[in-house]
């Protein structure tokens, strides 16, 4: 059967992953903050993009492929950290990792994932990217940057924007705790998610192993203040130079929304922009990460990474029209995982470039950088 008869779009993918997923770990992934009034902003502004289309270009081919860092992509998009990923899906760090080798794209693994930098080494790509939410032990920050560099991950992303937990009312109210903990009503929604059961049987209960590693007692905490926040610490200016001093490859900062953050994070040395609102999860009153954009990348020379709501091609041309040079899906990954396994990140690889495709053809572009200047409404 072929895949895009069942699964054309992303609310395919994400629909049967609901089916298959249990409940407690849905909200997990699928929940934002507050009311999610950032959740939704950030689809509701992505509507409001629009382009004329334009017309008489004859056949072409669209060629989708891009830079960054100084290597040439055949896709402008790329797999986003999230934390405890393999309690999602079974095996999830290792299957993105895995998916992004054979496309060509950067695969990003959270030091709060649910496997170490070494468990997913042998299957990394070359273009392996290792997010890390900062230490407060200087000792452990430069052991966990070694042990990334090591095991194959060629560029740092540091997060800005989680500098305390977020409540995530949903996610708090689904009965979570980290490390997980099978509760009676949560055994019973396990129970009808018979692959995800056998995965998890297979590959163990999922827990954040790199951090525990480094903690001298594992404890049960509430799913919004795991056994990360323990030991980290919330960044200052200070840790991006001691960042840029140990770390030798590109140094990202995610989390930007504000121009003048930009321009003083290159001032500072740093190598890419990420503009994220962390999909809703942090804060409950940020602008859409679209709408954000625009200031952010006139205020850098720098390249600018994108994400947040992005649920097709059309959203990722959406936002290098406004500006970005590279785009980072988090959710969709794990709703390809969820509704197909490991068949599923491929599929979703093929549902995005095909969608661009479709898209660029509309608006005559031959490469991303013929794109229109999009309309905002």
């Amino acid at each position: 059967m072929d895949l895009h008869q069942r699964y054309p779009a992303v609310s395919d993918l994400k629909a049967r992953a609901r089916g298959r997923i249990p409940h407690f770990v849905w909200e997990y992934l699928d929940s934002a903050t507050g009311n999610e009034a950032t959740l939704r902003r950030n689809r509701t502004k992505l509507d409001e993009v629009l382009f004329r289309p334009s017309i008489l270009h004859g056949e072409f081919t669209p060629d989708l492929s891009t830079k960054l860092f100084g290597h040439e992509f055949p896709l402008p998009f790329g797999i986003a950290p999230v934390g405890m990923s393999g309690l999602i899906w079974p095996d999830a760090e290792r299957l993105l990792a895995t998916a992004a080798g054979k496309a060509g794209l950067p695969y990003s693994i959270s030091n709060v994932a649910s496997q170490t930098p070494e468990f997913v080494a042998p299957v990394l790509g070359k273009h392996s990217w290792f997010q890390m939410y900062v230490p407060r032990d200087p000792q452990i920050r430069s052991d966990m940057l070694k042990r990334a560099r090591d095991a194959g991950f060629n560029a740092l992303i540091l997060t800005v924007d989680v500098p305390v937990a977020s409540r995530r009312e949903r996610q708090t109210r689904s009965g979570l705790t980290q490390p997980p903990k099978l509760t009676p009503r949560l055994l019973a929604q396990v129970a009808l998610r018979p692959a995800w059961v056998l995965g998890t049987l297979r590959m163990g209960m999922p827990r954040m192993r790199l951090m525990e590693g480094y903690a001298e007692n594992a404890v049960s905490l509430p799913s919004t203040a795991h056994i990360g926040y323990l030991l980290r610490t919330s960044p200052d200016w200070d840790h991006i130079k001691a960042l840029r001093d140990a770390w030798q490859g590109p140094l990202i900062v995610k989390g930007v929304l504000r121009a003048e953050d930009a321009a003083r994070l290159q001032d500072e040395g740093v190598d890419a922009i990420w503009v994220s609102n962390h999909a809703g999860r942090q804060f409950d009153a940020a602008p859409a990460t679209i709408e954000a954009l625009p200031q952010v990348r006139a205020a850098t020379t720098l390249p600018v990474i994108f994400d947040s709501g992005i649920e097709g091609g059309l959203d990722i041309l959406r936002a290098i029209a406004l500006g970005a040079d590279f785009v980072m899906l988090g959710r969709a990954w794990h709703y390809a995982l969820g509704a197909l396994g490991a068949d599923g990140p491929a599929h979703l690889v093929d549902i995005l470039a095909k969608d661009m495709v479709a898209n660029m053809g509309q608006l005559g572009a031959k490469t991303l950088a013929d794109l229109p200047g999009a309309l905002i409404t």
